[in-house]
């Protein structure tokens, strides 16, 4: 059976700004295989969206080695970017122009003629269940479908790695599970996947394997049941309860019994 292939391979990789204290990224190591969705774990500042910037040609590493579907960023960065799909934190989408427009226009940038641009948007709008929506004005659209939108653009050429920082910020729950499963059937079809995030329910839901930083280190890595296994087993306090906890439970019977 053959080994399956490695698409995002980051080693020893570090960054410090100037006039920081601290490096943003001190020495981390990232490997995704293709068909794997692997999440980046950490609160605001751990160097998740750094550590995106350098994957995607944006920033250079001081230090490290990092290829991306196969090629070196520092010597092929063009090859790079011609295999990657990124969804930034933020919507890269014009909100004056409508879904379908924004798609057509991306698609021209790609180097597709106006006929070519105008199908492959319609396919796009129905492959990623947007067709309903497609003709509204973005600044019109929720945050969800936004996203789903923004997600759409990344999907212009396919690409072999995809990025995605933050997928589902201020995403109401519906919406976040619609792009959980847009990400996931993704991933079938082969595609190696690396999404930051904050929440620990997207990691456990969406990942097949978790890195989590810290201050721009990794601190864990391993898949979501191997980490369950680092927290310990469960643990149960007993107490007396108190009047306030009498209180609390007396409180809430009587709403009980009132709404029934």
């Amino acid at each position: 059976m053959a080994e399956p292939e490695v698409l995002i391979e980051a080693r020893g990789v570090r960054k410090h700004f100037r006039g920081a204290e601290a490096p943003a990224l001190d020495g981390v190591d990232i490997i995704v295989e293709a068909g794997r969705i692997c999440a980046l774990l950490g609160t605001n500042g751990a160097g998740k969206t750094t550590m995106i910037r350098i994957l995607t040609t944006l920033l250079t590493p001081d230090e490290g080695q990092v290829k991306v579907a196969g090629y070196d960023i520092a010597t092929h960065p063009g090859q790079v970017r011609a295999s990657i799909g990124l969804v930034g934190q933020y919507a890269a989408l014009d909100e004056i122009l409508t879904g379908r427009q924004n798609l057509e226009l991306f698609s021209k940038l790609a180097g597709m003629r106006r006929a070519e641009a105008r199908r492959h948007a319609a396919r796009l709008l129905e492959t990623a269940g947007l067709g309903e929506v497609g003709d509204r004005v973005v600044s019109k659209l929720s945050g969800g479908l936004r996203r789903r939108m923004d997600l759409a653009t990344s999907l212009i050429t396919t690409p072999r790695v995809l990025f995605v920082d933050e997928p589902t910020t201020g995403v109401d729950p519906h919406a976040r599970r619609d792009l959980w499963a847009r990400l996931r059937e993704m991933a079938d079809q082969g595609v190696a996947i690396l999404l930051t995030t904050q929440y620990l329910e997207e990691a456990d839901a969406l990942a097949d394997d978790v890195v989590i930083l810290k201050a721009g280190s990794v601190i864990a890595r391993g898949t979501t049941a191997d980490l369950k296994q680092l927290v310990g087993e469960p643990k149960w306090e007993l107490r007396e309860p108190t009047l306030e906890d009498v209180y609390l439970h007396l409180h809430a019977t009587s709403e009980e019994v009132i709404s029934r």
